[in-house]
C-alpha cells in the first residue's frame, strides 16, 4: 500500500500501515522517478508553482507551524492521501520541519510520539526533527490525536 512510491526510493518513509510518504529538501534537485500526486510545503513564505497539486503550511525555519489547527488538517490530508497516491512533504532543508511533519503523520498512523520520532530518524533522516521544541510539538500532537 505504498501509494505508488518505491518503498526504497530516496526520502520515502514507509509507515507501519504500509502507507508511504516522501520527504525531501526543496533546496535540492527533485529526485529522479515519478512526480508526486500531491505535496505539502512547509515554508515561511508561499512556494513557487508546481505542475502537481500542493498545499502550503506557513512554517518558519527551525520553528513551528504558524497555525496548529491547519497543520493537523494538513497532516491528516497527507496521511489519508498516502493510502492511494504519491504524496510528499518538503521544506528547505528536508530535516527539521519535514521530519516533524513526518513524525506527526506517523502518530496519525498509530505510533506513539516517541516511536514516531525514532521511526523517522531511523528510516528517513538521522537528524530529523531538529529542535527540542519540534520534538515537544510531536509529543503535544500525539496527546491531541
Amino acid at each position: 500500500m505504498s501509494g505508488g512510491w518505491d518503498p526504497t526510493g530516496c526520502g520515502v518513509l514507509v509507515l507501519p500501515s504500509g502507507r508511504a510518504v516522501r520527504g525531501r529538501a526543496l533546496r535540492r534537485a527533485l529526485p529522479a522517478g515519478p512526480l508526486p500526486d500531491f505535496a505539502l510545503y512547509l515554508l515561511a513564505s508561499e512556494p513557487d508553482a508546481t505542475p502537481w497539486p500542493h498545499a502550503w503550511l506557513r512554517w518558519p525555519d527551525f520553528g513551528l507551524p504558524a497555525d496548529p489547527v491547519a497543520a493537523r488538517a494538513a497532516f491528516e490530508t497527507i496521511w489519508t492521501r498516502a493510502e492511494y497516491a504519491r504524496v510528499e512533504v518538503a521544506c528547505g532543508g528536508g530535516r527539521g520541519r519535514t521530519g516533524t511533519a513526518l513524525a506527526c503523520v506517523a502518530v496519525l498512523d498509530g505510533m506513539t510520539a516517541g516511536a514516531a520520532f525514532a521511526h523517522v530518524r531511523r528510516h528517513y533522516r538521522p537528524r530529523a526533527v531538529e529542535t527540542p521544541w519540534q520534538r515537544r510539538y510531536v509529543q503535544a500532537f500525539a496527546g491531541g490525536a
